[in-house]
Parts: structure tokens; C-alpha cells; sequence
């Protein structure tokens, strides 16, 4: 049996941290443009879209994306779980791949790894983030379009609406919940420290150190240990990983 399977990007140019930063050029090419090349790449993805806000802000980036010839679709700024929910809801796909748009050299091959396991397995929820060992950079989640409108209708939090799959997570087996069947996947390596996403200036200085001595092609794990040989880490290592959803789940509280 043949699945629909549909990849959401999110993107937006209004980030706190590096306002504008997926459309900054890394040797000439705006940084969005390898996120997307790389998705591209992934057989098992039957359509990508590009979901990002109604902000004006983001005119550019939209005219942008869809003159490289890519579906988009814009909703919330804040609710970002419904402008993800609306983005597929018309295709009703069997599962629906979460990825962000700070990511520009995402593996394509280790997406269509994680989708595998998951179908394979037919749990609600996968990803390689269950338990971080992944470079903040190579996040993929897999799940079924059946938990993600569950998530849509019942999540209250403001944590949940802002941060996609936080509903399902928390509600699922994997931790402790019984609404969501989830798995990892895992790796045996440790990379958990390393960064290849884009939250600061510092991050896109590594980012463009890795296109220009190793090109935009290579798999998550040779950037990883190319990162580690040279000590990277050292430019932007002590930036918090996930610091987004920490700020979300104060918000809750005050909320």
C-alpha cells in the first residue's frame, strides 16, 4: 500500500534571535535554498510545503520560496500548530513530516530513515529527537495525520499551539501517556552538542564554514565529525539547544 506522504517546513523572517536569517546568503545563495535543495532529495516525500505566517514581513520570503517553484502556505504567527494543521489538512496525507527551515543541511537520506522505521512500525509519533543524540540541526519528526489533527482539536497550552508535536509528545507512550504511540530513532553516537541549525550568528558562521570547505551535499555525518576534527564548537557551543520551547513552557505558567 502506497502512503501520502506530505514534508512541512516552517519558515518565517521574524526571528527573534537572527531576524531575516533563512534568507541570508551563504556563498550567494540565500540559506533557504540548500534547506530546500536537500528536501528535495528525500524519495519518500510525496509534496513539500513551506508553511509560514500572514506577517507582511514575510511577502519576500513567500515570492521567494514559490519562484523556486514551492508549494506555500501562510496562517498564525503564534498558533503555529494550526497554521501547520491548515497547511495539510485539504490533502488529508496518511503521515506528515516536521522539519524547520533553520536547518539548511538536513540529510535527506536520514529522512527517509526515520520515515522508514515509522512505517514500519505504525506508531503514531516517530522521530530521532526522543532522545537527542542527533546534532541540534538533523531534527525529523514522522507522524500520522490522525495525531496531528487530535493534537489540533484538543492542545490548550501555549507551549502545545507554538511548538507543533509538544501535544503529542507529551501524551504519548514514550512518556508516560497513553492518547499516542511513539518511538525513537536512535544512533549509537553522541552528537547531541554538536549544532548545525541556525539560531544565532555564530551558528551561520559554522554553517558557512562546512559549504565552503565540504559543499552542500555530504551526510549529516560527515558534517558532524568534520565539526568535531576542526572543534567547531567552540564558535557556538554554548548556545541552548531548544531555548524556544524552554521560553514556551514559561509562558504557561504565567499564562
Amino acid at each position: 500500500m502506497k502512503f501520502k506522504i506530505i514534508l512541512v517546513t516552517q519558515a518565517r523572517t521574524s526571528s527573534t534571535r537572527l531576524p531575516g536569517k533563512v534568507l541570508m546568503k551563504i556563498r550567494g545563495k540565500p540559506m533557504i535554498n540548500y534547506h530546500l535543495e536537500r528536501l528535495s532529495q528525500a524519495r519518500y516525500v510525496e509534496k513539500i510545503i513551506i508553511a509560514t505566517t500572514n506577517n507582511k514581513k514575510d511577502d519576500g520570503l513567500v515570492n521567494h520560496v514559490e519562484s523556486l517553484g514551492f508549494e506555500v502556505y501562510r496562517g498564525s504567527e503564534n498558533d503555529v500548530l494550526d497554521r501547520f494543521y491548515q497547511s495539510v489538512k485539504h490533502y488529508f496525507p496518511d503521515w506528515v513530516v516536521r522539519v524547520t527551515s533553520d536547518c539548511p543541511l538536513i540529510d535527506p537520506e536520514l529522512i527517509d530513515k526515520v520515515i522508514i522505521k515509522i512505517l514500519n512500525y505504525g506508531c503514531d509519533y516517530g522521530s530521532n529527537t526522543l532522545v537527542e543524540k542527533f546534532p541540534d540541526g538533523q531534527d525529523i519528526e514522522v507522524f500520522k495525520f490522525s495525531a496531528l489533527k487530535k493534537a489540533w482539536k484538543e492542545s490548550k497550552l501555549i507551549s502545545d499551539r507554538e511548538h507543533v508535536t509538544s501535544f503529542i509528545k507529551n501524551n504519548s507512550n514514550f512518556n508516560g501517556g497513553n492518547l499516542f504511540s511513539a518511538l525513537n530513532y536512535n544512533t549509537e553516537l553522541d552528537f547531541s552538542q554538536t549544532r548545525m541549525t541556525v539560531d544565532e550568528k555564530e551558528d551561520l558562521e559554522v554553517i558557512k564554514i562546512l559549504i565552503k570547505n565540504l559543499g552542500s551535499n555530504k551526510t549529516w555525518l560527515d558534517y558532524a565529525n568534520y565539526i568535531s576534527l576542526k572543534g567547531l564548537n567552540k564558535i557556538n557551543g554554548m548556545i541552548i539547544r531548544n531555548e524556544g520551547f524552554y521560553k514556551s513552557l514559561k509562558n504557561d505558567k504565567n499564562g
